[in-house]
């Protein structure tokens, strides 16, 4: 059984350890936290150890899960690969690219499996996509939340768009050629709300919109391949596929999905890698391709709020 630690014990963390604790193959080892009030009131929770201090895991455990601030990802990844540990490390793998890479020389050195936490990649109604996948040439995603306090130190790009940038960038099976984006602050000092055009060199497009200020919440992507749209809810976990056959004749079916929770899903992939040691699906590597093409969003869209910014002062009079 599988000794497992898990950094952080916030809302991600929290539900980290739950899935942990409930795993058949695994153990909870502990779960350390700055806050050692907190780390030890959850450690009472699932009868384990509280710790505040993640170098203290060497020898107590056999990898860990990271969910504390994206600022810390680096430092404290690379401090649990270097003392032996593999790891899972929350979205966005890092908050930099040389921090991302700090973490994948630090693995490829010691050995040690990295993968990141973009886990829409194991929602069962995705993984169903995938196995019906051919050759997408045209996506459709929208990711719009209702406001909430929750992560407003980062834009809505490394929020939530990141989830749908990893899923186009691995359903596609290729890095963008053309990046246009526009985004908008509206309730903090980032970016709340964005708009993306990511166009691959094999002619496939993907329309993104994320939304941390919605009235409604929405989770869609739809899919269009030859012959076929593909319609899915991320949130409900289901999948329309619409097809069309000899004599133009549409076919619907609603996919039959595995009911699974993708943290769970996520989870027991964690597990495999390590022990096979075999690359994870959401790899470092990939994680970090990820992170690049969001990053390279968020200068279009800076490039974007210039060009407005010079628009309004020509334009403004007094």
């Amino acid at each position: 059984m599988t000794r497992v630690a898990v950094v952080g014990a916030g809302a991600f963390g929290q539900n980290h350890c739950r899935i942990v604790h409930e795993s058949e193959r695994a153990e909870l080892a502990a779960i350390v936290d700055t806050n050692q009030e907190r780390a030890a009131e959850l450690a009472a929770r699932y009868n384990t150890t509280g710790l505040s201090d993640a170098r203290e895991l060497a020898g107590r455990a056999d990898a860990a899960i990271v969910a504390v601030p994206t600022t810390l990802h680096a430092d404290v990844g690379c401090g649990l690969l270097d003392a032996g540990l593999d790891v899972l490390v929350e979205k966005p793998i890092a908050a930099s690219l040389e921090e991302a890479d700090r973490l994948i020389e630090a693995a490829g050195r010691r050995g040690r499996i990295l993968q990141a936490g973009h886990v829409e990649r194991f929602n069962p109604a995705v993984l169903e996509l995938e196995r019906r996948l051919t050759l997408p040439l045209f996506f459709e995603i929208h990711r719009m939340n209702q406001f909430s306090a929750r992560s407003l130190d980062v834009d809505v790009v490394l929020d939530l768009m990141i989830h749908d940038v990893d899923l186009v960038l691995g359903l596609a099976s290729a890095e963008p050629v053309e990046i246009r984006a526009a985004g908008i602050s509206i309730l903090s000092q980032k970016v709340d709300i964005a708009n993306v055009r990511l166009a691959f060199a094999n002619g496939c497009v993907a329309n993104l919109t994320a939304s941390r200020i919605s009235t409604d919440s929405v989770r869609k992507l739809r899919l269009f391949q030859p012959h076929q749209y593909l319609s899915l809810d991320y949130a409900r976990r289901d999948l329309a596929v619409f097809s069309v056959g000899e004599n133009q004749k549409i076919g619907f079916e609603q996919a039959r999905i595995e009911k699974a929770e993708p943290l769970k899903l996520q989870f027991d992939a964690f597990l495999d890698a390590i022990a096979t040691r075999n690359p994870p699906k959401s790899s470092g590597p990939a994680a970090r391709r990820t992170l690049a093409a969001a990053l390279a969003i968020l200068d279009k869209i800076k490039e974007h709020s210039r060009v407005v910014s010079q628009t309004l002062i020509a334009g403004w009079k007094p």
